[in-house]
């Protein structure tokens, strides 16, 4: 055998066994309501109401939504 050969089959195999031995990844779990964390005004602030872009700086959080789960639904390719 030629050395070249050699040393194809030897990067092939480690390659293999590097593929074999790498460590799996936890699965991540999914985000709660409870995760995120925004400020929200204290009763009886006075907010403020922007057209457009403005600076501001004071900022308050007064309603966020659509933080809804819905199951993700893969296709085989078929």
């Amino acid at each position: 055998m030629d050395p070249t050969t050699i040393q194809i089959a030897i990067m092939v195999t480690s390659m293999a066994l590097s593929y074999l031995m790498r460590p799996k990844p936890a699965t991540p779990k999914p985000a709660a309501l409870s995760d995120f964390d925004l400020p929200v005004p204290d009763e009886g602030t006075p907010q403020a109401v922007f057209f457009g872009d403005c600076w501001s700086g004071d900022w308050q959080v007064l309603s966020y939504g659509h933080l809804r789960t819905k199951k993700i639904k893969t296709s085989s390719g078929k």
